[in-house]
């Protein structure tokens, strides 16, 4: 028998093979993996903690962002065009503008680069709050500096100068902004009829004839028609409040006024005008005056003809009816308003202007002495005309 059938069994011993190489690398993957994820899920929360508070930071911005910007846009950067520009645009500043509001209408027109630019220019320039509202005209991609300057400049506003001469008539004002301008005689006979829209005082009963005062307006580009028949309205209330007349005073000085403005030739003439006028008034005289026939018929530069004074049908013809006529028939200067507040003292009830290239007019108490003085007219008729 063999000897391995002796004594007690053998008992079993089974050592564990050696790891293989394929599993000692999956092991190392797997931990490779879980490392790789706990990096990729802290980058997660960086990224949300940075947007939560890049959120913050927008609204914060968003808030309080034009106090330091000036209006600019939040990720705007200061920088700036170097000049000197090129081309033309108009831009418009509006009564109130701050720097940044400005600097954005010139950014938006492309005259600066950006509006931080130009806010830091505005607060370089102690003269920038200056600034007037109106149109300029000035160059596309323009140095920020330079264009505070521009707009510091009178000579870069754009706008139209309208001279009104005294004694003109609504219909001749209408046309001399109408030439300057380009805003049609319709629209402003149009805006003329609205006495709400362009400020006309009650006391001037629905008619703009003598509340028009006469001077050098400046039109901005994109005016309305009633925009530039109230500033006229608003000047003449402003000198008749300024001078201390009663309101219900306002149409009857102005229609005095318009005949002392038609009549006079020179200044010092006006007060001893208005005081013949005054005159006549009193004593319920007519007042034979040829400028208020004349408006009535719709013509200027001329004497009226004898059937023109003879005309009753003409409700502003003062040959044939007493007191003032129905309204003002021109826009008086200050020189004749002046006179009718402060009328000269003088017994006189007639005048003439003997001399029509000098002005030269003379003043008579009686028919007889105005008679001389209207024959001296004839010989000036006779030799010059």
């Amino acid at each position: 028998m063999s000897d391995l059938f002796l004594g007690a069994p053998q008992q079993e011993h089974h050592e564990a093979p050696p790891p293989s190489r394929r599993s000692r690398r999956d092991s190392q993957e797997q931990r490779a993996k879980q490392k790789k994820h706990r990096r990729r899920r802290s980058v997660v929360v960086l990224l949300l903690a940075l947007v939560l508070v890049g959120g913050a930071g927008f609204v914060v911005w968003s808030v309080f962002g034009d106090l330091f910007s000036g209006g600019g846009s939040a990720d705007e950067t200061v920088q700036d065009y170097p000049g000197p520009g090129s081309g033309e645009v108009q831009v418009t500043v509006a009564s109130g503008d701050t720097g940044g509001a400005i600097g954005q209408t010139l950014h938006d027109a492309g005259v600066v680069a950006t509006v931080s630019a130009f806010t830091s220019a505005y607060a370089a320039n102690p003269a920038a709050v200056g600034i007037q509202p109106g149109t300029y005209g000035l160059q596309l991609e323009m140095k920020a500096s330079d264009a505070v300057a521009a707009l510091l400049d009178p000579a870069n506003r754009v706008s139209n100068r309208v001279t009104i001469p005294e004694g003109y008539t609504a219909k001749q004002i209408y046309q001399r902004v109408y030439e300057v301008t380009g805003i049609t005689v319709e629209d402003l006979e149009a805006a003329a009829a609205d006495p709400a829209a362009i400020g006309l005082p009650a006391e001037a009963g629905g008619n703009v004839e003598g509340w028009l005062f006469p001077m050098t307006y400046e039109v901005e580009p994109g005016s309305s028609a009633a925009s530039v028949l109230s500033q006229m309205v608003a000047r003449t209330t402003a000198l008749l409040t300024s001078k201390g007349v009663a309101q219900d005073q306002w149409e009857t000085v102005l229609n005095k006024a318009s005949i002392v403005e038609r009549e006079g030739k020179l200044d010092e003439d006006r007060p001893k005008i208005a005081r013949a006028i005054e005159n006549r008034l009193e004593r319920d005289m007519q007042l034979q005056v040829d400028a208020t026939v004349l408006y009535g018929i719709g013509v200027t530069g001329r004497s009226p003809t004898r059937a023109e004074l003879d005309d009753a049908s003409n409700p502003y013809n003062s040959y044939t009816s007493v007191g003032l006529p129905p309204t003002p028939i021109a826009n008086p200067g200050e020189a004749s308003i002046d006179a009718v507040i402060n009328p000269a003292d003088g017994p006189w009830l007639f005048w003439v202007t003997v001399n029509p290239e000098t002005g030269e007019t003379k003043f008579a108490e009686t028919y007889d002495e105005h008679q001389t003085y209207v024959a001296e007219l004839r010989e000036w008729e006779a030799a010059n005309l």
